[in-house]
């Protein structure tokens, strides 16, 4: 159930991240409304998760994760540069948060 609740965690992380984009400072009432609501979820999920993850590990995952998907999801939806330095990079940080969930999991 931790894992779910990381995991739930992230993916309302990564929205909010995205619509942070998409509400173009603020200025459109909807995606500014999922800002909000998502970042709350998000760490209130994180919070709940943490009750039984070591926060190293969470933290780690839950931010290494977000920043490799909303990499990606720039490139998708907005348009953004995608290059061989960036997917990369990208693939280290999933190395990385594999790296962690292993090395956490054998405690």
């Amino acid at each position: 159930m931790p894992w779910l609740l990381l995991s739930l965690a992230i993916a309302t992380e990564i929205a909010a991240t995205v619509s942070l984009k998409a509400s173009e400072g603020f200025t459109r009432l909807v995606p500014s409304i999922i800002v909000v609501v998502g970042y709350v979820a998000s760490f209130a999920l994180l919070a709940r998760a943490l009750r039984t993850i070591e926060v190293g590990v969470a933290y780690a995952i839950w931010s290494a994760v977000g920043t490799a998907a909303v990499a990606v999801l720039g490139i998708m939806l907005f348009g953004e540069s995608a290059t061989l330095a960036k997917a990369f990079w990208i693939g280290v940080i999933v190395v990385g948060v594999v790296g962690l969930q292993v090395s956490g999991a054998s405690h």
